[in-house]
């Protein structure tokens, strides 16, 4: 076969096919002729068989159909052009797979060194062009979506708006409810979809009722529930699995009594600050799309699950033998979902003992040496068995079917560095940290006791004849090393990831100048991927529109500062907003490539008790609006991904995110209050029904230590090797960045930030949380996705997505019907866990207090 148009007229693509959604371009036009394409078609067809290769497409005839019609209209001379582009833009893209990238390699180096026949190399070279130009280079992306769209399909139906809007206000309901229960329970998202497909299909009940408004027909059942109107509805409700900080935290660490007390915390001033700051990361979510939602790069892996549990759903599936599996992914999902849903009973209710699975520690209960390096309660979890429940191999910021395994494998690399730091900080008595449990995240007074706040205060501020009579806080082993990894990761974001990614974060700035100065220029021009050009047929979302958003957080923030006795000063206020500003790009990039978050809380309570000394409730606010805009940020731009990837316009999904950010507010609002007033003994101890407010004693407990007590005190007397953390992660980043352009061969898939942020997990998690799912990640996101690529691109998403929900719906079910109703199971294997050292009995630490009665700094010596 020639690279060149043979003599005769092109023909039509004789194959008939039916897409999984109504329509899509087609390309008619070759440039061969009938009997070529009927070769390249039966060559084509043994390229993405049940058996042959492993680089596979994910679903049915229509996708295959739909590539073999592109390579058909794609000339030799273009597909090697595009593959030396690839290698450009991919050079260093470690999501890129290594062995696609070794054969473009090879296939840009001629066909006599490729070692195929003619045919064989032009074909190859077309293959892979195709695959890439006009689908994804990325297979787990190809695994859940499509290469085409279908502009046709309904999405912002009145059935749509109304199940997003009672999903939203359920899901709201309960997790704002169950956030001060330990432990708490959630509707997560996954959740959602599986009790949201039969409500829609309910809806195809309903008679087709409506009116023809502005050309477009408005009706109560506009056919099939479809896949696109799933996911608007999906991300309505996925806006309230982030959470509402102010009302979670805020609202009642300011108004009960037992915490900050105060009574004039009421709904106007509840209203202003969840309005800001929710609304801001809307804002700013916005903002972020040049940088994190168009470009290919920005694969998102944690949000994939999501969109294969839609599909297994909804949409339809061609029967075909996959690695000898014939099964739909609708019954895959029916069985693991049922298996799951009973198997949890074992770890959650009946076998306590296979979840906190430290059977190490049972060999000699009571060796507290043992417990602190092996136990899964008190110590640093060194076990190669530590649990055989989801819900901990899960861990929901690494989830282990979800992101990449070199970035899971990466952070688990600095958590096993870490672990020996611990060791040695912990065992050399390094600023007291042997007086003290290993691995608690606890801060503790000079006499091992938590240390209790309110003897310091005196109207909400530090009292310093009450400190300097009382105990400086201090720190565990786990807790320090933790603290310092985050504060190193932070320079190490920015200066990394400015120093790699120069070129198109530039870019992207100048392109968001542009269009703000002409309104009419489009914001996909730059990006010349197939998902941006499909969806630049649908109206964007001009930026403006955001930028107005964040204008109105940003008033109704200093409205709530200043009319109320905050004591937060608008400048303190500003500077915080210009943090998140600055870090959200960074951090959006790294998130959006290896799925690790970095979050802002601690940044900005630090400088928050640099702004504000000694004030415990401004360290609070600042630390909301510092953290709450970033996190939601995060998830409102990963809802955009969602769109972007299935082919949602772009401003329905404005209008969808903006009417659930409303509605979460306003309930928000109302549960928290009504709990303070009619939930009785709320946050004590021996609250009846577990509603001790665990979350809440840690953002108090934090604002004493970073607002009250003041960073000052803890740099400059307690724990000075902090400060140094800053600067040991600039370098860090700028010596990472100079070896990877140095020795790109050894360096080029190795990440600082990952390393140094697996380095931050502890305190109280350990690696009894990570290294079952390192084994999960290295099984299934390694080795599976490389011997049997289409099983996985089929399957692991999915497999993934059913074990959450039905952990989910179990927990759910085991709490209302034994739990609540304090129907409990006393023996050997829900006992054992907690019987010795590691459970809380005896020996807690590596050293007793001296006889003096304290340690640490002597009174009067307090900084």
């Amino acid at each position: 076969m020639s690279s060149e148009k043979i003599s005769g007229e092109p023909v039509i693509l004789s194959s008939e096919y039916t897409p999984s959604t109504p329509s899509y371009e087609k390309h008619p036009d070759t440039i061969f002729n009938s009997e070529e394409i009927q070769e390249l078609r039966e060559r084509f067809q043994y390229r993405f068989s049940d058996e042959a290769g492993t680089e596979r497409l994910h679903a049915g005839s229509a996708d295959v159909d739909f590539i073999f019609e592109k390579m058909c209209g794609l000339p030799f001379e273009k597909a090697f052009a595009l593959l030396e582009q690839v290698v450009v833009t991919h050079k260093d893209d470690p999501n890129f797979p290594v062995e696609t990238m070794d054969k473009i390699h090879r296939l840009l180096e001629g066909e006599e060194k490729y070692g195929a026949d003619h045919d064989a190399y032009q074909f190859d070279v077309r293959a892979e062009a195709t695959l890439i130009n006009y689908f994804s280079p990325y297979p787990e992306v190809r695994s859940v979506t499509d290469p085409y769209d279908d502009p046709t399909a309904p999405v912002e139906t009145f059935r749509a708006y109304l199940l997003g809007i009672i999903w939203t206000i359920l899901a709201t309901g309960v997790n704002q409810f169950f956030t001060t229960r330990m432990p708490s329970i959630t509707i997560t998202s996954a959740v959602v979809q599986v009790l949201l497909y039969p409500c829609g299909k309910a809806f195809e009940l309903l008679p087709d009722w409506g009116f023809t408004f502005m050309g477009k027909r408005h009706t109560l059942n506009p056919g099939p529930w479809s896949l696109k109107e799933q996911m608007f509805v999906t991300i309505m409700v996925n806006v309230t699995m982030a959470g509402t900080w102010v009302t979670q935290y805020n609202v009642m660490v300011q108004k009960l009594p037992m915490y900050y007390n105060q009574n004039w915390v009421g709904y106007g001033y509840q209203f202003l600050q969840s309005f800001s700051t929710q609304l801001f990361g809307f804002g700013f979510a916005g903002v972020l799309r040049r940088w994190v939602i168009y470009p290919v790069k920005a694969i998102w892996p944690t949000i994939l699950p999501t969109i294969a549990l839609n599909r297994a759903l909804l949409a339809p599936e061609k029967k075909r033998s996959i690695n000898g599996w014939t099964i739909s992914r609708y019954y895959f999902f029916c069985i693991v979902f049922v298996a799951m849903f009973i198997y949890f009973w074992l770890p959650d209710y009946v076998f306590n003992a296979l979840s906190t699975f430290n059977w190490i520690t049972w060999i000699a209960p009571n060796n507290y040496n043992l417990a602190a390096i092996t136990g899964s309660v008190l110590g640093l979890g060194l076990n190669p068995i530590t649990t055989f429940d989801w819900n901990v191999i899960n861990i929901s910021w690494v989830p282990p079917l979800a992101i990449p395994f070199y970035s899971l494998f990466q952070q688990y690399i600095g958590m096993f560095i870490s672990f020996f730091i611990i060791i040695a900080v912990n065992w050399t008595n390094y600023k007291w940290t042997a007086y003290i449990p290993i691995n608690t995240n606890l801060i503790v007074d000079n006499q091992g006791n938590s240390y209790n706040v309110t003897q310091v205060l005196t109207d909400d501020l530090l009292d310093l004849q009450k400190y300097d009579s009382y105990s400086p806080p201090y720190w565990s082993a786990g807790n320090l090393v933790t603290y310092g990894s985050i504060l190193a990761t932070y320079p190490m974001a920015i200066v990394y990831v400015v120093l790699r990614e120069w070129k198109p974060i530039t870019s992207a700035f100048r392109d968001f100048y542009v269009s703000l100065r002409n309104r009419g220029k489009s914001v996909y021009e730059q990006f010349g991927d197939p998902l941006s050009m499909m969806m630049s047929k649908y109206k964007e979302v001009p930026d403006w529109w955001y930028l107005c958003i964040v204008v109105l957080s940003f008033v109704l923030g200093v409205i709530s500062i200043e009319i109320y006795p905050t004591n937060v000063a608008v400048w303190g206020f500003v500077v915080i907003i210009l943090l998140n500003a600055v870090f959200l790009i960074p951090i959006m990039i790294i998130y959006s490539t290896t799925g690790f978050n970095l979050g802002l809380n601690v940044l900005a309570e630090m400088l928050a008790g640099y702004f504000f000394p000694g004030n415990g409730t401004a360290n609070l606010i600042l630390k909301c609006y510092g953290y709450n805009i970033d996190g939601q940020a995060e998830s409102f731009v990963s809802d955009q991904k969602l769109a972007h990837y299935t082919k949602i316009p772009p401003r329905a999904v404005f209008r969808g995110q903006l009417i659930s950010t409303i509605v979460q507010v306003i309930v928000c609002i109302g549960v928290v209050n009504w709990q303070m007033y009619h939930v009785p003994d709320l946050c004590v101890p021996d609250q009846a029904d577990k509603f001790t407010c665990p979350s809440l004693k840690t953002i108090y407990s934090a604002s004493v230590m970073w607002g009250v007590v003041g960073p000052k005190r803890l740099f400059g007397g307690l724990y000075p090797i902090l400060q140094w953390c800053f600067l040991i992660g600039a370098v860090i980043a700028v010596l990472f960045w100079a070896a990877q352009k140095k020795f790109p061969r050894w360096f080029s898939n190795w990440n600082p930030i990952l390393i140094t942020g697996g380095m931050g997990n502890w305190a109280p998690y350990n690696l009894s949380y990570f290294t079952p799912g390192f084994y999960m990640s290295l099984f299934f996101m390694y080795y599976i996705k490389r011997r049997y690529t289409e099983w996985w691109e089929k399957y692991v998403y999915l497999l993934s997505a059913s074990m959450t929900a039905a952990v989910a719906f179990s927990a759910i079910i085991i709490f209302f019907a034994v739990q609540y109703n304090t129907i409990t199971l006393s023996w050997w294997g829900n006992n054992v866990v907690y019987a010795g050292v590691d459970g809380g009995n005896g020996q807690q630490t590596l050293l007793n207090i001296p006889d003096q009665g304290y340690f640490g700094l002597p009174f009067g010596q307090f900084p």
